[in-house]
């Protein structure tokens, strides 16, 4: 599969200074941004910063940003699925994964993770894939938001749905360990009817076990 990526840009005005939200970034431009030191949700911002251009580099691999001038304070990444986890089972080539997103505290509450999912979707290439996401809520920062699973699980479908993802049932143990972590996806509009079965079927793996 070829993977076309068009870069595109919005501004989003927040009470604490204007923010440029771009992508997909090349891994050059990305390397020469400086790297906010609260961006920690994931590892260590340096180690953080190069894992992101290394993404960048990946022919499917999409990082959109959102930047305070020369400083990345927020982030999306689009890759294929860790080759450990269930949805990279079914090698479905047209199949990514909305795998990180992150914004530092100052901007939270800013519609910044929304506006990053926007601009993601403004690339017409996007309705080549049927993109993903699992939520589990200990990747979540409940102590620093002050909220329970179930707020923070509500804005997290919010947030989502900004860029078209809906809720969709599965059989994975990860995801059914919890009633918090959900999966959802969005089916691109260019989707063949085998993947969308393709992807059924993963979704469902253990249903012939019953």
């Amino acid at each position: 599969m070829k993977h076309k990526k068009t870069y595109n840009a919005k501004e989003l005005k927040t009470p604490h200074g204007n923010l440029i939200i771009e992508g997909p970034i090349s891994p050059d431009k990305l390397a020469g941004y400086d790297f906010h030191e609260q961006l920690t949700a994931f590892r260590q911002p340096a180690p953080q910063h190069k894992a992101l251009v290394g993404i960048a580099r990946l022919d499917e691999g999409r990082i959109i940003i959102a930047r305070n001038q020369e400083t990345i304070v927020g982030y999306v990444t689009y890759l294929y699925p860790d080759p450990l986890e269930r949805w990279s089972e079914g090698k479905i080539d047209n199949l990514i994964e909305l795998g990180a997103i992150e914004v530092i505290p100052q901007f939270r509450g800013c519609s910044v993770g929304k506006n990053l999912l926007i601009v993601s979707m403004m690339d017409n290439a996007m309705e080549d894939y049927i993109t993903i996401t699992t939520e589990y809520y200990w990747h979540w920062d409940l102590k620093g938001t002050g909220l329970n699973v179930w707020e923070y699980r509500k804005v997290m479908e919010k947030m989502m749905k900004a860029g078209g993802l809906e809720w969709y049932a599965t059989d994975d143990p990860e995801i059914c360990s919890h009633p918090a972590n959900c999966l959802m996806a969005r089916i691109g509009n260019r989707i063949d009817t085998e993947s969308i079965q393709r992807f059924d079927r993963l979704r469902f793996m253990n249903r012939f076990m019953y």
